[in-house]
């Protein structure tokens, strides 16, 4: 249950609400290419505006490095925030000082400001007093509703706190809702499925969920550190050789939770391999001995086809069809599963058709999460290249829950405190 106060929890009428929202949205000459954020962020706006505040947003777009570049400008959400309100938005080309504070003052219940860039200052990243008091300045009550920056203590999640009543807004409280539930709670078996580059980067939500998860299966680059660490040649595939003591420090640690209790730790079993990433190139599937980390004695084995290992200028793009096939057979016996990366290559595009050719065992493991061989486990999207991928495929609102924070949601899973959301008021006891 969430802890901390949110916008119902107060009374708005009348009073200056400072929303830090987060659209930090992808934008190509001008114009948004995906508005998922702004949507997210919809139900907290209609609430303060229904409930007759006069709202005052901000929010930070790219990385400017402290200051101002038109190319990072939020302009064009304005416009956007606009259409989708279908009422006035009005923009200010500052977040703090003379232009924003007299802008703001002529604000009506109902009226809605959107602030420029907050990265346009360097003060917003340092956590700022001085600069937060500014912000705070232009409002009478602060929320908080940017799950996508509340794991960094900024100005404007952490230090504005200090200077006014501050509150969670709804999406900030379903985020964080959902993805404890699901960490402390889950309905089971519990499955999560762990993609992208490196092992240093989510070494911690590995080893959380090898102690909460029933079954954790590795896919994309990261998979590759992992069986090279079980002495297979990954050739010219990209291995994180720094990480290679760490992946076997975490082999060991599944190999033990195995040897006490049900569970999976899957590496691939197979893969596509090519010698670039590119669609034209030829691609061919190779498979190896099974690397399953199981207490269950019967689990699928492949012995590998001696004409199948890995050529010397060849690349493992994603996991093979056996592999997915496995995945996607886990996801029919598990309740909740959790998705965070990608299995391949995603973004390199189709010659033919909607899927990829390193798509193909992401796939099918999307096709099976959305019940398409029978059954839906309950399911919680996050990472950035996760949430890009479906949202490409238009699929976000077949999952249970896609989170707007990819950073965040890795902390909040790993259990870690946010700063952003530590620093709100807390609920009275009832």
């Amino acid at each position: 249950m969430f802890t901390k106060k949110t916008i119902r929890d107060i009374n708005v009428k009348g009073k200056t609400v400072l929303l830090r929202a987060d659209y930090n949205v992808p934008i190509a000459n001008g114009k948004i290419t995906d508005d998922y954020r702004i949507h997210q962020s919809l139900p907290t706006v209609r609430y303060l505006l229904d409930h007759g505040a006069k709202l005052i947003i901000c929010s930070h777009l790219g990385r400017p490095d402290g200051k101002p570049n038109p190319e990072a400008s939020l302009w064009p959400v304005a416009k956007r925030l606009n259409e989708l309100l279908e009422s006035e938005v009005s923009f200010v080309e500052d977040c703090v000082g003379e232009k924003a504070e007299k802008v703001a003052k002529k604000l009506q219940p109902g009226e809605v400001l959107l602030l420029e860039n907050l990265r346009f200052h360097a003060e917003e990243e340092e956590n700022d007093d001085n600069f937060a008091a500014s912000l705070a300045k232009l409002a009478d009550v602060f929320v908080q509703d940017g799950f996508g920056v509340v794991h960094r203590a900024h100005a404007s999640t952490e230090a504005v706190t200090h200077h006014l009543p501050s509150v969670a807004g709804l999406l900030l409280e379903r985020e964080v809702d959902t993805i404890t539930k699901v960490m402390e709670a889950p309905e089971r078996p519990l499955m999560a499925i762990i993609g992208g580059a490196k092992i240093s980067d989510k070494i911690e939500i590995l080893q959380k969920f090898i102690d909460i998860a029933d079954f954790v299966a590795v896919g994309g680059a990261m998979a590759n550190t992992f069986l090279a660490a079980e002495g297979i040649d990954m050739a010219k595939s990209l291995v994180d050789h720094d990480d290679i003591p760490l992946a076997k420090s975490i082999l060991e640690k599944a190999r033990a939770k195995a040897k006490e209790s049900q569970f999976i730790f899957y590496l691939p079993h197979d893969g596509v391999a090519a010698r670039a990433i590119d669609s034209k190139v030829h691609t061919r599937i190779v498979d190896w001995s099974a690397h399953v980390i199981s207490s269950i004695e019967n689990y699928p084995k492949r012995p590998p086809r001696e004409s199948s290992h890995m050529k010397a200028d060849e690349m493992l793009l994603d996991i093979g069809p056996f592999s997915a096939a496995f995945v996607a057979g886990g996801t029919q016996l598990a309740r909740t599963v959790v998705w965070n990366g990608t299995m391949g290559v995603t973004e390199t595009p189709a010659l033919q058709g909607a899927v990829g050719p390193f798509a193909h065992g992401t796939e099918t493991i999307v096709e099976a999460m959305l019940g398409e061989f029978g059954h839906k486990p309950f399911t919680v999207v996050g990472g950035g290249d996760t949430v890009g991928y479906i949202e490409q495929q238009k699929l976000v609102q077949a999952f249970n829950h896609v989170s707007t924070g990819g950073g965040a949601s890795l902390e909040l899973m790993s259990g870690r405190t946010l700063p952003g959301v530590a620093a709100l008021e807390d609920k009275e006891h009832q």
